[in-house]
This record gives C-alpha cells, sequence and structure tokens, in this order.
C-alpha cells in the first residue's frame, strides 16, 4: 500500500561555493514531512538497493548540465512518483535503511537534536499520559511504549495509532491525521502549525465487529469505552433517544462491556467523522459532513435551499479515487496553503459518476478508505479456504479472476491538472496522483 508522498514544492538555495541547488520540499498527508536534496535522496536509493536489490522502481536519472524549469518540474515529478512508488513495498517501509534515513531527514529539516524527551499523548477522555520518549523514536515506537503503560499487550496495539488532533476554544475536536509508523510524533507536533495541536491515542480500524477481538484485553475495552463516549459527546455517532437512555444507565453503572455492545447498533458508531466541508453532489457548492466506517461513506449534505440529505456511497459501490492539489501558494514565510480535493467514482445504476468533495482532510479520507480496502480484502482472504473447498476448480478460477479484478479497480486513480501559483526562484507544482493498494 502507497504512503500519501507528494513534493509539491521545490526551491532553489545558494551553495557554499556560489552555485545553486534545489531543495524539495517532502510532504506527508499534506504536511511538511521533510526537506531533501537530490543528492540525499540518491544515496538513500544506492543504499535500499544494496539490500532490496533491483526491485525498486527506478531513480530518476542524474543531469550533468544546469537544469531547465521544464526538467526541473520532470525531476520533481519523478522524485514524487518514486517516493510514492517505493513505498508499496511493506518490506522496505519495515526496513532500518528507510527508517533511518527519513528519520535522520525529519530530525535535520525542523533543527531537532536526537535526545530524551517527554511528550504527552492525550487519551479520548481527555486525560494525557505523560512518556519519556527520545525525540528520534518513531510513532510504531511511542505507540508501543504508550500501550505498555496503559496495559495494552503488544499484539493488541496494532488495532490502535497515534493521531494528530486539533482542539477548539467552543470544545470541538478535530481529527487532523494519522501518524504514520515511522514518523517521529516529537518532530511533527512540533513542526505543525496548526494551534493547540496534540497527540492522541484512538482505535485505528473502520469495522465496529473488530472490537470482539480486542474485547478480552481490559486496557482495550477501557480505551474503547472512552472514544466510543467522547465520539457521543462530539456527536461523531447518533444514538437514537431510547437508546441514549440506555447508554446513559449503563454509563452510571461503568459497565463497559455492553455500553459498548449496544454502541454497535448505533448509526455511525466505528466511523470517523471529518470536519464540515464542501461537496458538488447532488448539487455543487453544498455543505457537508462525512463519516467514513462500516464499508460505507455516509454523508449528510445542506442544500442551497438549507434543507438537508443523508446519503451513504456502499465502498463496493465505488471504483477509485483520488487526491489532487487545486492550488498551492507559498506565503512570504514560505508556508505552503493548500487547496485539496478528493474525487471518487461511483456507481449509479448502470453509470459511473464522481463525487467531488473539497476538504483540508483529504489524505485522512484517503487514508480511511485504504483502511476499509484492506479490511475488506483481509476478511475474504480469511473465508477464502472455506470458500475454496465449496467451489469446483473451474469455477474457483473464475471467482478467483473475478475478485482479482475487484482488487484491481480500487487501485485505478485518474490524474487531473490544477491551476499553481509561482512565485519567483520557487517552483511550485499542483497535481498529485494519490494510488491506493
Amino acid at each position: 500500500m502507497k504512503t500519501h508522498f507528494s513534493i509539491p514544492v521545490s526551491q532553489q538555495r545558494p551553495d557554499a561555493l556560489g552555485g545553486r541547488y534545489v531543495l524539495y520540499s517532502v510532504y506527508l498527508d499534506g504536511f511538511l514531512f521533510c526537506r531533501v536534496r537530490y543528492s540525499q535522496l540518491h544515496r538513500w536509493n544506492e543504499q535500499l538497493r544494496r539490500v532490496f536489490g533491483n526491485c525498486l522502481p527506478p531513480f530518476p536519472p542524474k543531469y550533468y548540465l544546469a537544469m531547465t524549469e521544464s526538467m526541473a518540474e520532470e525531476r520533481r515529478n519523478q522524485l514524487e512518483q518514486y517516493l510514492q512508488n517505493v513505498t508499496a513495498d511493506p518490506n522496505v517501509l519495515r526496513s532500518d535503511v528507510f527508517t533511518e534515513f527519513l528519520k535522520l531527514a525529519q530530525l535535520n529539516t525542523f533543527n531537532i537534536t536526537a535526545e530524551k524527551a517527554f511528550l504527552d499523548i492525550f487519551l479520548p477522555n481527555g486525560r494525557s499520559i505523560n512518556v519519556e520518549i527520545l525525540t528520534s523514536a518513531t510513532a510504531e515506537r511511542v505507540l508501543e511504549v504508550v500501550s505498555h503503560k496503559v496495559g495494552l499487550s503488544r499484539e493488541l496495539s496494532s488495532y490502535f495509532g497515534l493521531f494528530l488532533m486539533q482542539s477548539y476554544k467552543e470544545g470541538s475536536l478535530s481529527v487532523v491525521k494519522m501518524l504514520a509508523e515511522f514518523e517521529l510524533p516529537y518532530a511533527s507536533l512540533r513542526s505543525s502549525e496548526l494551534e493547540n495541536c496534540k497527540v492522541g491515542l484512538r482505535k485505528w480500524y473502520m469495522d465496529p465487529a473488530l472490537d470482539s477481538i480486542l474485547m478480552a484485553c481490559g486496557a482495550a475495552v477501557e480505551l474503547l469505552y472512552m472514544q466510543a463516549v467522547q465520539d457521543i459527546e462530539k456527536e461523531w455517532i447518533k444514538p437514537t433517544q431510547a437508546q441514549r437512555q440506555q447508554l446513559d444507565a449503563l454509563q452510571k453503572e461503568n459497565n463497559q462491556t455492553k455500553f459498548l455492545q449496544l454502541c454497535q447498533e448505533v448509526q455511525l458508531y466505528g466511523s470517523v467523522q471529518l470536519d464540515p466541508c464542501r461537496c458538488d453532489y447532488p448539487e455543487p457548492g453544498c455543505e457537508a459532513v462525512l463519516s467514513v466506517g462500516r464499508d460505507k461513506i455516509h454523508c449528510c449534505v445542506t442544500l442551497p435551499d438549507n434543507r438537508t440529505q443523508d446519503i451513504t456511497f456502499q465502498m463496493s459501490r465505488v471504483k477509485c479515487w483520488q487526491v489532487t492539489f487545486l492550488g498551492t501558494l507559498l506565503d512570504m514565510e514560505q508556508t505552503l496553503n493548500q487547496n485539496l480535493e478528493l474525487r471518487f467514482q461511483f456507481s449509479e445504476g448502470s453509470c459511473w459518476q464522481w463525487f467531488v468533495i473539497y476538504t483540508k482532510q483529504a489524505f485522512l479520507l484517503s487514508s480511511c478508505l485504504k483502511k476499509m480496502i484492506t479490511e475488506k480484502m483481509a476478511k475474504l482472504a480469511a473465508e477464502g479456504p472455506k470458500m475454496q473447498i465449496e467451489v469446483p476448480e473451474k469455477n474457483r478460477s473464475e471467482k478467483d479472476h473475478i475478485r482479482q479484478s475487484k482488487q484491481k479497480e480500487y487501485s485505478s486513480f485518474l490524474s487531473r491538472k490544477s491551476k499553481v501559483n509561482r512565485g519567483k526562484d520557487d517552483y511550485v507544482f499542483g497535481t498529485i496522483t494519490e494510488e491506493d493498494l
């Protein structure tokens, strides 16, 4: 599964010898991750090839003459594609060569020294856990430390993740992004330009049926319970009046297990809710609130005449999706202001249509869609042996072929050009193509 790496911006910088070099701003999930030179990426690629050989994607070639603007744009695009493609191999993602390079790049970009530090990790009930870590500790390592501190077994920690969260004065909360396993939470939090940002612990799966796997662990049940209570308070899930009364009674009894069992019946339980955004369906310019989970995309759309309409898309109706930079602009402080959209293609009867969503959380939404596809494929794979016993050899091959075809459809993405504001001496590029599995 590819990660959401992009290089929307590259800048020319003077070097010590009076020449100039290009510095590439690498973004992960729409946020600045690090800045690197071509030569650094080239050496990294050589290290990776010594470990993984020729299975890696091609690396952009060196230029021995001065680059024109079109050549610089071509290299930027090639480097972006390389980063997206090289992360498609899970073995590369887990390798020390991969992690150590990105770790150092992130530390150097934000001038952070590798040393001991304390980091607050917030639980869904608002309480924080203060953990001692290294500033160079990855999200995977920090999650292990937090899991140990709350009593969550290592086997179950993979069902949770660390998220960058933003809180507002009026009490609302926003899930900004999930931190990648190789990302440094200390650096990402420190470099974030968002106000009232914090690192939070939340479950990371989209199928509520997976709750059952965690119910034997008291620490896991407590975490799920805290998040369910928070989601109700934030109105991210929608219990009926009767369900709310039952949930209130169970909450007073502190009967967490039965509380979670009842939540399974509540609308939108297990979904991730995005901030209010805009969409173009059923009419252009509609305001919308999206919730993603339970193998579906749920949209509460406010029409131009202020009427509301609930629209639900089953993932079985979704063929593909893409994230696009509609425009980027470097301000005076070299901050990238982004205008993002996510569009997905879905079936409407016998026709295919596009649903366009304009949201700064486009990459988070894409990650949620990926997660649902991954969980669906894992479920089908688990059911596979039983199905193969029941299906004759010839029909089984046809069935496998159909399943592979469906998986291939999900992975197709369409590129789309967009307008870009370009600053002096800067190369700013607007379109990325996001591929899935």
